[in-house]
């Protein structure tokens, strides 16, 4: 292959940074989210609207393609190399985040997943290794190893709130999504996107029937933060029962949407954590599954 074509090909592969920004913008837009930050209102949430998320998103989308480049200068190290070498890229992130909210977190776990996933096609692209959801899926399982152990697992006392969730109840929040490969999203997200728009949904269809399915089985802290067990057993349960209405034509999806939404901000309840994971999927359905 000629340094033309290389270029070419990291320039295209590069990609996946402008991808990940609008995964984020489409993510916030979609429209009715229960108990979430949407065009409607603000969901469960009282000191966030709208508009601090599009600022967050000027703020953070120029720091993608940095994830991306980092990546790609770390191939040839071992895989969990990247993951430090990332890592004050996500944190600087961070804090464009909160200067650009005035404190507030609106996408932290954003950061978190979209950032490995640009670095991890960065990586690939540098061993010219074509860019899928498995292996992008699987180079971030492989950054990740072992994360959860030696973040969450350990035996003094808890001192941060994904540190309590995994010693009381064994979840293991964004840190698990990532060390597993995504696998709710390739598991349930990605399937449920794909049986839409095969029986002729649209593209923003799809996306609220994957937060459906990610809902009914993502185990999230967000929720579990604010409602307990009992309200992350709520939220799935309620989402797995839409999911089993037949013929949920998009108009009546819609309708139970905002009845939903109601009932999550009366129990001050916000999925989060499948918020980020609906962004994650709506990456990944832009490449082949292998």
């Amino acid at each position: 292959m000629t340094i033309s074509a290389v270029s070419i090909k990291s320039e295209r592969d590069r990609n996946i940074a402008w991808l990940a920004a609008q995964a984020m913008h489409r993510e916030v837009k979609l429209t009715p989210k229960p108990g979430l930050v949407d065009s409607e209102n603000n969901g469960a949430h009282r000191d966030m609207t709208i508009m601090h998320f599009m600022v967050s998103l000027r703020a953070i989308s120029p720091w993608f393609p940095r994830f991306y480049d980092q990546g790609f200068a770390t191939a040839g190290l071992p895989a969990r190399q990247t993951l430090l070498a990332i890592r004050p890229t996500g944190l600087a992130c961070e804090q464009a985040m909160f200067k650009a909210t005035g404190g507030i977190n609106t996408h932290k776990g954003g950061i978190f997943s979209l950032g490995l996933l640009c670095a991890a096609a960065g990586r690939l692209a540098k061993d010219n290794v074509r860019l899928s959801q498995e292996t992008l899926c699987q180079e971030v399982r492989a950054m990740c190893a072992g994360l959860v152990d030696r973040e969450l697992s350990r035996n003094e006392r808890a001192k941060t709130r994904g540190e309590e969730f995994f010693q009381a109840f064994g979840f293991t929040g964004a840190r698990g999504e990532a060390e597993r490969g995504f696998e709710t999203v390739r598991r349930y997200g990605l399937p449920q996107w794909n049986k839409t728009l095969r029986e002729g949904g649209t593209q923003e269809e799809a996306l609220l029937k994957m937060l459906l399915a990610l809902m009914a089985a993502n185990s999230d802290t967000n929720l579990i933060s604010r409602g307990g067990i009992a309200g992350l057993e709520y939220v799935r349960r309620y989402a797995t029962r839409l999911m089993k209405i037949k013929n949920l034509s998009d108009e009546r999806l819609r309708t139970a949407l905002k009845n939903m939404d109601h009932a999550f901000i009366k129990k001050n309840l916000s999925p989060g954590g499948s918020a980020d994971l609906l962004a994650v999927g709506w990456l990944l359905s832009h490449y082949p599954a292998s």
